[in-house]
């Protein structure tokens, strides 16, 4: 540890360029569908992390398909992924990442006069609390400053990294999916800066997730004059909602929910067209295989059965994160760093998906919240506790050190599968 411990010094002086760097990029809007703001955003990252000598890439992402209101498929433009890499020649290979969008960003549109509206941010006893302050713009900075101080240490050169940021993964990661699992192809092991728990706790096994578009088309009719004519579009998705509440509930660990509804118009008109959007969480592939059986069924026979057309469009994006065998021997190695620097890292299941995910299902061990510490988010009233940057900075950079020097003996056998 001693060997170590002068860098790590080194960013513990550092918490107050840490909380300013976290203060300017929050400030920057940079929502899912925001690819102005998206690309303010990627200039002075790909500035900060050129400063570490690596390869810089820009990477375009193919465009997100969705279902309109229409019922129609879109394709809807998503910002530039952003990849580094550094010793791609070395035995040893870690992959680095987290997400540059948030799910809570006002659009960087200007006023009448050119001035661009910048997200609020307020500092209070030691918290800061600004919309993606800890989802995820403070474990980016994280992210950072770890390899700031891996590059300054002689243990460097014991591995190489790569590094990606994607635009869209508050979206599921649609048009960065392949570029994960390509990453998974090329390194031994991944570290992603998604926040901890509020309590601290990193997050261990993770439930799968889908989304899903259930899309009916009725015939219209005259409500007062024809409704036996009618075939009523809404009445059959109520119809569809209630199935897949029981579904749910025959199947206890599979959670279903309906989270937006459109249709319909006139209200002397039989509704002709219905849309149900859902999302779908399992614990285990047994449930995705499940629920991907029961919407085969309703493919076969609810729109005979309901007079109308029936479409089920999307899929399950992040499979489940079990803990396998690799993946407790990666947060047993987390676990240890963090023990010689005061920290007692526990780690508990969670309902939400992250880049983990997909990382795990292509064969690459991941420990995923080795971001800021904080809570509240997806909401206006995100926080993140300052102290955590600098904190989590050198629980990942002694981890990485360690990783470098061999003093922890990862396995190189066998790297991630890929796609």
């Amino acid at each position: 540890m001693q060997r170590y411990a002068t860098y790590l010094d080194a960013l513990a002086e550092q918490a107050q360029a840490m909380t300013d760097l976290v203060s300017d990029w929050v400030r920057i809007s940079s929502g899912s569908h925001d690819v102005n703001g998206l690309g303010k955003m990627a200039e002075p990252v790909k500035a900060a992390f050129a400063r570490l000598g690596c390869s810089v890439e820009e990477l375009p992402l193919p465009p997100q398909s969705t279902v309109d209101s229409l019922g129609l498929t879109q394709r809807i433009p998503l910002g530039n992924a952003l990849r580094f890499k550094k010793r791609p020649e070395a035995k040893l290979q870690v992959f680095l990442g987290i997400h540059m969008d948030v799910v809570y960003g006002s659009p960087s549109r200007g006023d009448e006069q050119g001035h661009i509206s910048s997200p609020s941010v307020r500092i209070e006893n030691g918290i800061m609390y600004a919309c993606g302050a800890a989802d995820a713009k403070g474990g980016l900075v994280i992210l950072l400053k770890a390899l700031e101080t891996l590059e300054a240490s002689p243990f460097a050169t014991g591995l190489g990294w790569e590094v990606l940021l994607n635009p869209d993964e508050e979206l599921s990661s649609p048009g960065s999916a392949a570029l994960l699992a390509e990453a998974a192809s090329r390194n031994h092991l991944g570290l992603l800066f998604e926040p901890s728990l509020p309590d601290g706790s990193l997050v261990g096994m993770r439930k799968g997730s889908g989304n899903f578009s259930a899309v009916i088309r009725g015939r219209a009719a005259h409500a007062g004059r024809d409704p036996h004519l009618g075939r009523n579009a809404i009445h059959a998705l109520a119809h569809l909602v209630v199935e897949w509440v029981a579904f749910g509930k025959a199947h206890p660990s599979i959670s279903v929910n309906f989270g937006k509804i459109e249709g319909g118009g006139p209200l002397n008109r039989v509704p002709d067209l219905a849309i149900g959007r859902f999302n779908l969480r399992v614990e285990s592939t047994a449930d995705q295989t499940a629920a991907e059986q029961f919407i085969q069924s309703l493919l076969k026979n609810f729109g005979q059965s309901h007079g109308v057309t029936l479409e089920l469009l999307g899929g399950f994006t992040s499979p489940p994160k079990p803990i396998n065998t690799e993946y407790q021997q990666l947060l047993d190695c987390v676990r240890n760093c963090g023990l010689k620097l005061g920290l007692d890292l526990k780690w508990q299941s969670s309902g939400g998906v992250s880049d983990g995910n997909k990382l795990a299902a292509a064969g690459l061990p991941n420990v995923d919240t080795l971001g800021a510490v904080g809570g509240n988010i997806h909401s206006p009233d995100e926080y993140l506790i300052l102290d955590s940057l600098v904190e989590r900075s050198r629980l990942t950079a002694l981890l990485l050190m360690q990783l470098g020097s061999g003093e922890i003996l990862w396995p190189t056998t066998k790297l991630g599968k890929g796609v």
